[in-house]
């Protein structure tokens, strides 16, 4: 056979089985797990993948998601794994997929939390604001004001959060809607805002909630309100009602939080080891101010923070996995 012919014929062969190994099926991996996009969440479910992976040998992908994507991906089957589920944040979802249509499970075992504004010390020291009354008060708001147009600026959440919704119904609530400008952005970006302001010692309000590393880094105080009510909380979200924000009212402090691994029923039913393992989780509020801390301030990639987790926590993944 020519020299050049077979030549030319190998480099065919190999351009043919570049082509066919570029276009082979990738391995499916054995779980989808739906990360948010704060801190603590996105470590949580590198840590719930890596930990699987040790302890009942599957794989598992991890894809950025909102909560909403995320239940609807749970509901049918195309999601396995939240690590987040806020209540009562997320209570219209609970509802509908963990009560109404049993698509969802929850895991037992919830985190503890809290939610609320916070300012930092030298702010309610120096300008008397301490109640979340002050925000309604012109004069209080005003030292708020960076822009020069009269009214102050607050963080109320990013946006898509649950949280970022109901806190537009409790300033609506109590007033302050009027007096400061409702801000919403991006986590990473809001919690500079933060050290900013107090490395500068200037007046600064945002909405805050624990375990968070804020709590690590600076002196915060939450502003005092009435305490929770369930007849005065009222909460409608605009994924259910367009006319959302004026059919809803909140004039009262949250409701003591908690936040739970979600799971497919579905799930449960394919790999109910995987469901038992979840269910065992039990990250505590310290655990998840580190985390927190270790993604935003310490800038550690999460899935290397994770692997490192899971290599120094053996004993926290044996008990997970009876």
């Amino acid at each position: 056979m020519d020299t050049r012919f077979r030549r030319c014929l190998r480099n065919v062969s190999l351009a043919a089985l570049t082509l066919l190994t570029a276009y082979a099926p990738a391995h499916a991996a054995d779980l989808l797990i739906a990360m948010p996009n704060w801190p603590s969440g996105q470590a949580a479910a590198n840590i719930i993948k890596y930990g699987i992976k040790e302890k009942l040998n599957l794989d598992a992908d991890v894809r950025e998601m909102g909560t909403m994507t995320a239940f609807a991906g749970m509901d049918t089957g195309e999601v396995d794994v939240y690590p987040e589920v806020w209540v009562p944040n997320f209570d219209s979802l609970v509802k509908k997929y963990v009560e109404g249509s049993k698509t969802v499970d929850l895991s037992p075992k919830g985190v503890p939390a809290t939610q609320g504004i916070c300012v930092t010390r030298e702010t309610a020291d120096k300008y008397g604001v301490k109640d979340i009354s002050d925000l309604a008060d012109p004069k209080k708001a005003s030292v708020f004001d960076t822009d020069g147009d009269g009214k102050g600026e607050i963080w109320i959440g990013a946006l898509g959060w649950s949280s970022t919704s109901i806190e537009k119904i409790r300033a609506k609530s109590y007033g302050y809607e009027k007096t400061m400008t409702l801000l919403q952005m991006p986590e990473d970006m809001a919690m500079a805002a933060v050290d900013a302001a107090a490395a500068t010692g200037q007046p600064i309000a945002f909405y805050c909630y624990s375990p968070h590393h804020m709590f690590r880094l600076h002196d915060l105080v939450q502003l005092t309100e009435p305490k929770y009510d369930p007849a005065k909380w009222h909460i409608v979200m605009p994924s259910d009602d367009p006319d959302w924000l004026s059919k809803s009212e909140a004039p009262v402090g949250w409701d003591a939080s908690h936040f739970y691994i979600g799971f497919g029923s579905s799930t449960a039913k394919r790999l109910p080891k995987v469901a038992a393992f979840l269910s065992n989780i039990d990250f505590t509020p310290e655990e998840v101010t580190e985390m927190s801390y270790a993604v935003q301030v310490d800038r550690q990639d999460p899935a290397k923070y994770a692997q490192t987790w899971v290599a120094k926590h053996q004993d926290r993944l044996n008990a997970w996995s009876k």
